[in-house]
């Protein structure tokens, strides 16, 4: 990293970190005389293939309040569409010299490729690039040893004292008209950026975007909502408003992760003393999860081609779409089940849920990849690609670690297939949430609505559900379809090279038992054990606990 200048304009780069609380570029910027913040709308991006409107709208809507929030700081946020070494190269032209100032991030292929791109263009021109890390994800990880202490530590740290910020009058940029005209152009429109005049999400995050509403939200988790979290988790009735909803702020870093640990153990530590023991529970089993946040964001750090091909290379090629061809039978599957109409309630009342609304909770997240992996046969990279562009929380590191994980590819996870019509029962008993998202179904009687197949002729018309007609016959036979499915994947595992690639992917990424206590104080009062145990034994998180790293 070259020295900074001390007259360069210092450009803070916002990238997935939309907001003023604990955001180290931003505190580092006010050593600067000037400073500039600098958000980009890029090709590449918008291109991509896991990119969605709904992601755009909920960007621009964040940006309008980040805008306002610097303005009152005394520093102009300058919005460009187009590419990175581009708008970059105008600043340093205009500006004469300047530093560049951004958080780490762990994205997909292109930003990758971006990020390559800006590193080649720094040294081109002299330009000194720091980053700060806002996670726990490890650059240039050697060893998973001793992780867990390491994410303990950073999100440990103080935060940096960026609310407190305010820049001098030199950062007004008056003595640079033409940066100064830059910065006071409007935020674009989706209308503008190419996307319909009429889009759904072009007002639907006036009011739930940006970091005022995560701090509300986070607030209110943490002041009771927060209560009977466990128990909420895996209904999709439940977790709607059971569930933290923190995933989106934390994927578009309207909050930092350690902002939200930070604030989670506090409050749990003011239960242990007012004895909310209830509260303290929930937020616990909150707490726990956030370290298997980063963790699954670690692995596509240290593995970048886990987005495009399997963990597990002896999976090559077994399902359709796998490098080979993606047949008729396999396109029309994958289009019924990204269109919710499978013939199966839950699994199209959930995939019709989250396209319309941009959530469901994970149980059900992982309830669509199972069937569409083991019932259907298709391969992740397809399914996952579309359950991208409905995430609204969408964070690559998670969903390409959790696509192979949920999907059978990973060689070290367990095959966690889900049974749609169980679901049904255990999760929506009354059938509440299939009817609400599959009115097809209104008038079938509950004891059929997990299976509306099994209705007769006449039960049917009586039901006014005709299947076939009305509502789809099912896609696959479930029990024939996984039989085939297990037959192939556990045979796979059998075999000796696929139990020696296993056995080297568990080394590069499993998790490994960290030593470290439990979150606050136990329901009784006391302080939990912080022995460590004598290991450091390979672990992934339980059925019960890594079902909810979106929640």
């Amino acid at each position: 990293m070259n020295t900074p200048d001390p007259d360069a304009l210092a450009i803070i780069w916002f990238k997935r970190d939309l907001r003023i609380r604990d955001h180290a570029p931003l505190l580092a910027a006010t050593s600067f005389q000037r400073a500039i913040g600098l958000f980009l709308i890029e090709p590449e991006w918008l291109r991509s293939a896991e990119c969605d409107e709904r992601h755009l709208a909920y960007v621009l809507a964040s940006l309008r309040g980040l805008r306002a929030d610097l303005a009152a700081r005394g520093l102009r946020l300058f919005v460009h569409v187009g590419s990175a070494c581009e708008a970059l190269e105008s600043l340093r032209v205009q500006a004469g010299s300047v530093a560049l100032l951004s958080h780490e991030e762990t994205g997909t292929g292109w930003s990758y490729q971006r990020d390559q791109d800006v590193g080649r263009w720094c040294k081109s021109h002299a330009v000194s690039w720091h980053e700060w890390t806002q996670t726990g994800v490890v650059r240039r990880l050697k060893s998973r040893r001793g992780w867990a202490s390491q994410w303990a530590q950073r999100m440990n740290q103080p935060q940096a004292e960026s609310l407190k910020v305010r820049f001098s009058a030199a950062s007004s940029l008056e003595g640079v008209p033409g940066l100064r005209a830059l910065t006071e152009a409007s935020i674009p429109t989706l209308l503008e950026l190419g996307f319909p005049a009429q889009s759904v999400w072009a007002e639907a995050f006036a009011a739930d975007a940006g970091e005022a509403a995560a701090s509300a939200r986070l607030h209110q988790f943490l002041n009771g909502g927060a209560v009977g979290y466990r128990r909420a988790l895996s209904s999709p009735l439940s977790a709607e408003e059971g569930c933290s909803r923190l995933s989106v702020y934390l994927a578009f870093g309207n909050l930092s992760m350690r902002t939200v640990h930070q604030a989670t153990e506090a409050r749990i530590a003011e239960c242990g003393h007012t004895g909310d023991f209830e509260l303290a529970r929930g937020l616990r089993g909150f707490a726990s999860r956030l370290r298997w946040h980063c963790h699954f964001m670690q692995k596509l750090e240290d593995e970048p081609s886990i987005e495009f091909q399997n963990f597990s290379r002896a999976h090559d090629g077994l399902r359709p779409g796998d490098g080979n061809t993606l047949d008729d039978d396999s396109e029309r599957r994958l289009q019924v089940w990204a269109e919710g109409q499978t013939g199966y309630p839950m699994v199209d009342a959930c995939m019709r849920s989250l396209c319309a609304t941009g959530w469901i909770n994970f149980r059900m997240r992982a309830m669509l990849v199972s069937f569409a992996s083991y019932h259907l046969w298709l391969h992740w990279r397809q399914t996952g690609l579309h359950l991208a562009r409905q995430f609204l929380d969408f964070e690559p590191g998670i969903h390409w670690s959790q696509m192979q994980m949920q999907s059978g590819t990973t060689a070290i996870n367990t095959l966690r297939i889900y049974s749609p019509t169980k679901q049904a029962q255990d999760q929506d008993p009354e059938g509440i949430f299939i009817r609400r998202w599959v009115p097809e179904l209104a008038r079938v009687p509950l004891e059929f609505l997990a299976q509306p197949w099994q209705m007769n002729e006449v039960q049917q018309r009586i039901a006014e559900c005709v299947i076939g007609r009305d509502y789809p016959k099912p896609i696959v036979l479930e029990k024939s379809a996984l039989a085939q499915a297990k037959a192939v994947l556990y045979g796979l595992r059998k075999a000796p090279e696929a139990r020696a690639e296993a056995d080297a992917i568990a080394q590069r990424h499993g998790s490994r038992k960290s030593g470290l206590p439990p979150s606050g104080p136990s329901s009784s009062g006391r302080r939990p054990s912080s022995r460590r145990p004598s290991s450091q034994r390979l672990v992934e998180p339980p059925s019960g606990q890594q079902l909810e790293l979106f929640d």
